[in-house]
């Protein structure tokens, strides 16, 4: 097998009661869930990626009014979200991680979207996870389209990997935003599909 599923930011403060609720992320949850207990088997890899941030500071200007009065400009800062080691930075409930063959810390100390960003508990990238598991087609499911979801794609796809944005199961910010972001992708080379 040589094709990957990224789980992009499927957490606590990303879906509805969160701190940065996106509208339908429950729905997304339960709907990755119920698509890997069908195709679990075709991925060689399944990585699942989280935001982590440092509980202190501002992690390098990512979240508003830290270190300053600002308000968050939702573009570049953000309300304080998905803090390491609280329940708003744990996955969704509804999301089933039994599948995932390995988990991406990002966003520690700093600002980070695309989960190319992070690293594993044992340091390993994600360009050296597909690297080395032969991995050239990539599979893209989250939150938010509009924002991490399209890092990493875009990531993805500078890689040289073949992407693929399975469209019902990731859920956006907003209608237009998450709209313009499918069609930058689809332009940068991604396919855009239904995961049924």
């Amino acid at each position: 097998m040589s094709t990957a599923l990224f789980i992009v930011d499927v957490q606590n403060d990303f879906t509805e009661g969160g701190a940065l609720a996106v509208a339908g992320g429950d729905a997304v949850a339960s709907a990755i869930t119920a698509y890997l207990a069908r195709n679990a088997d075709r991925y060689a890899l399944v990585i699942a990626s989280r935001d982590w941030h440092d509980a202190e500071g501002s992690n390098g200007g990512h979240f508003a009014g830290v270190d300053s009065d600002a308000a968050p400009d939702y573009v570049d800062t953000w309300p304080v979200h998905c803090v390491a080691g609280t329940p708003g930075a744990d996955y969704d409930p509804g999301l089933d991680t039994t599948a995932v063959t390995h988990h991406v810390k990002k966003g520690q100390g700093v600002p980070a979207y695309s989960l190319f960003e992070g690293v594993t508990d044992d340091g390993s990238t994600v360009a050296d996870l597909l690297t080395a598991h032969g991995v050239v087609d990539v599979d893209v499911t989250g939150i938010a389209t509009d924002h991490c979801v399209r890092a990493s794609a875009l990531d993805a796809l500078a890689h040289g990997r073949h992407v693929r944005i399975l469209t019902d199961l990731v859920a956006g910010v907003a209608p237009q935003t998450s709209e313009a972001a499918l069609a930058e992708l689809a332009h940068a080379g991604a396919d855009l599909e239904e995961s049924k």
